[in-house]
């Protein structure tokens, strides 16, 4: 999709790929009571760890619909399900500047994460949410609301197929999906600020974009939302509480003790192996 395509023709394309009408969006989200989670410091593997713990409590009633906003203890490179280590990071130059590997249980391209450079969240919804929907409309279906509250700040930002969001200012950020157990995990990932000196030592990003021509083009593709809004990233986050709170309704909520311990079991036992961290050498 051209990032120049009027919002016209950008809200049609939503309509269509998220169900129809906007009311019927709007009530396939109240017809559940939302949880939220905020953010707290929390590190890496235990972030990758607890998007399971929590989808698969969703999935079996357990724990009510649920989003949580990450917090970050230290910087990292997450990789999609599927990459390939050697193909997309520079272990020794992760190592050289205290940036941990970890890899998530959904799909999706590598993220260069620094505490304050991101903001990410995950929605826990039960499947039938999305029933009906195809993979591309459920993905559109649950970004559709973050695109409205950032609009609402001033980005000029919209849907891109199968699964950004962009804007006028640059790409904003990417979103990734996991099934599991009668519940749907989707989380994106926006930037909020970037380092891109240290980005393009960890990521192996393709020696053409390593040039000085290459950065500045990376730097256009996307669009870190302290550049399209000048606000502090806690300011940010909060709106987008707000925004939710006040379209669909949400009650405050923290990790259980139980949740966390499971946490923690799944990060000694899975997260943190070489089996599952070189899953793809």
């Amino acid at each position: 999709m051209s990032d120049e395509r009027p919002h016209g023709v950008q809200t049609h394309l939503l309509d269509e790929l998220t169900g129809g009408l906007p009311a019927e969006r709007e009530a396939r989200w109240k017809r559940y009571e939302w949880q939220l989670i905020p953010p707290e410091p929390t590190p890496p593997l235990l972030n990758m760890a607890l998007d399971e713990v929590l989808t698969l409590r969703v999935g079996r009633g357990e724990r009510p619909p649920t989003i949580r906003f990450w917090g970050w203890s230290d910087s990292c490179v997450v990789l999609g399900r599927f990459q390939s280590v050697r193909n997309e990071v520079d272990e020794e130059a992760m190592r050289a500047n205290g940036v941990q590997l970890v890899r998530r249980i959904s799909g999706g391209g590598a993220k260069f994460i620094e505490p304050e450079g991101a903001i990410t969240y995950s929605i826990f919804a039960p499947e039938a949410m999305v029933a009906g929907m195809t993979f591309a409309e459920s993905y559109a279906f649950f970004d559709a609301w973050v695109i409205d509250a950032l609009r609402e700040l001033g980005v000029d930002a919209w849907y891109a197929p199968l699964n950004d969001i962009t804007s006028t200012g640059g790409k904003v950020g990417g979103a990734a999906q996991a099934r599991r157990g009668d519940a749907v995990l989707h989380h994106t990932t926006m930037a909020y600020q970037m380092n891109i000196d240290l980005l393009t030592k960890v990521l192996r990003i393709g020696q053409e974009k390593l040039s000085d021509k290459g950065v500045t083009s990376a730097e256009r593709r996307v669009g870190p939302l302290r550049q399209q809004t000048a606000l502090d990233r806690d300011v940010i986050i909060h709106h987008l509480i707000g925004h939710f709170r006040a379209r669909f309704g949400l009650r405050d909520d923290q990790i259980t003790a139980d949740e966390l311990a499971e946490a923690k079991r799944l990060v000694d036992e899975r997260f943190s192996t070489p089996e599952w961290l070189y899953f793809l050498p």
